[in-house]
């Protein structure tokens, strides 16, 4: 049973912090492309970050230069370092991974205050 868990999301003022992390089981991890997506409320799921099996990396324009993606194929777990943050960036996000199939996790809150 594949299952992708996020978790490190929160209330944090304008300007802040926050790391994100998704730990994953049940898929060959190593060979997936794992992505950070969001959903802002009355809007579209979208694109954050990815990054393949290989290491490249692939950003939104809202985050580049703010956020990093990073993987640790050990541990089976994929991070999202979000830096500088902005109100718009307040929305659910979701971790995800993609290979021949895609999967979800659950989605966890990020709240920015300005």
């Amino acid at each position: 049973q594949v299952q992708l868990v996020e978790s490190g999301g929160g209330l944090v003022q304008s300007g802040g912090s926050l790391r994100l992390s998704c730990a994953a089981s049940g898929i060959m991890f190593s060979m997936y492309t794992l992505g950070w997506y969001r959903q802002a409320p009355g809007k579209q799921r979208e694109l954050v970050a990815d990054i393949t099996s290989g290491g490249d990396t692939n950003y939104a324009e809202s985050v580049k230069g703010r956020f990093t993606i990073s993987r640790d194929n050990a541990k089976k777990t994929v991070a999202l370092q979000m830096n500088s943050l902005k109100p718009e960036d307040t929305a659910v996000y979701y971790c995800n991974s993609k290979r021949i199939y895609v999967y979800w996790g659950q989605g966890t809150q990020v709240t920015v205050s300005s």
